[in-house]
């Protein structure tokens, strides 16, 4: 079914809503740690506990991305943390917290949330994962790894009944709420055309996934014998890549694309630890 958005939907509700116990930060990061096998990843960011608050966790809120919206729904909420898949420090930004990242940790700080973030531990787990998860919602099957070396892969192969680009493109609007960016492997099918004018007989029956910015694992699809490419983002170049390759290619969201996973590892939290855990989803069209 179709995302609904908590922050503005009501129907949204929390995945406990009767918690009666609390856990340490560094007792819940132990569980997901182990729980996801963050040790396994060379990532961009720290995986784990980033913003310690120092105290109980009772109540959390989800989402996508540490962004100062969710921050104030989790004040809102009186949460005492904040899970996501996209939280601080990355690799390459400027160390000193000014600027944006100072006043989201402020307000972090200052209303005693803790903030824990998973990436790529987030993206590879083959049960909650962000793959696993929208594989799933889309009807596909994980069939192996788009990288046959990696023993945690980021990417995926997922087989399906065989279909049209059409008929792709209709279940990731209906599941995702959003109309996926189509570039076509016909050379002739033109960038804005309707899916209902292109005239290809292709069907399409195994699929290279990787949710969010992964759009130049679109080589390796194409290597590993698909039909067709599914990412959050799209490049220029990704366009000529598509064609050239021969590889119908969805460009879904990169934020549309990853509310599985953490969504899913909330739920695990709820029942695991009985706290409240409540899922933001905070609107991102990219």
């Amino acid at each position: 079914m179709p995302y609904k958005n908590s922050a503005t939907n009501s129907e949204n509700q929390p995945a406990s809503q009767s918690a009666s116990q609390s856990v340490t930060a560094q007792a819940l990061v132990q569980f997901c740690d182990e729980y996801l096998s963050s040790a396994a990843f060379k990532d961009y960011a720290p995986n784990g506990l980033q913003v310690d608050a120092g105290q109980p966790i009772k109540t959390i809120i989800t989402g996508v991305t540490a962004c100062e919206a969710l921050i104030d729904a989790a004040i809102a909420a009186k949460a005492d943390a904040i899970m996501v898949h996209h939280g601080y420090f990355w690799k390459g930004e400027p160390e000193a917290i000014v600027g944006i990242k100072g006043q989201r940790i402020r307000k972090l700080m200052q209303n005693g949330i803790s903030l824990i973030a998973y990436h790529l531990p987030l993206d590879a787990h083959p049960l909650i994962g962000n793959n696993a998860k929208l594989a799933e919602m889309l009807g596909l099957t994980i069939s192996g790894p788009l990288y046959p070396h990696e023993s945690h892969p980021v990417g995926n192969i997922a087989t399906c009944a065989a279909q049209s680009a059409e008929d792709l493109a209709a279940t990731i609007s209906q599941v995702l709420g959003r109309v996926p960016l189509y570039i076509s492997s016909d050379y002739s099918f033109t960038d804005n055309q309707s899916l209902l004018d292109s005239t290809t007989n292709k069907k399409i029956k195994r699929i290279g996934l990787c949710t969010g910015g992964a759009q130049d694992m679109i080589e390796q699809a194409a290597i590993m014998g698909c039909d067709a490419y599914l990412s959050g983002e799209i490049s220029e170049r990704t366009t000529h890549s598509a064609r050239e390759l021969g590889l119908d290619y969805f460009a879904c969201g990169h934020h549309a694309t990853e509310r599985g996973g953490i969504q899913a590892l909330g739920e695990l939290i709820a029942e695991q630890f009985k706290l409240t855990v409540t899922f933001v989803d905070i609107d991102n069209p990219a």
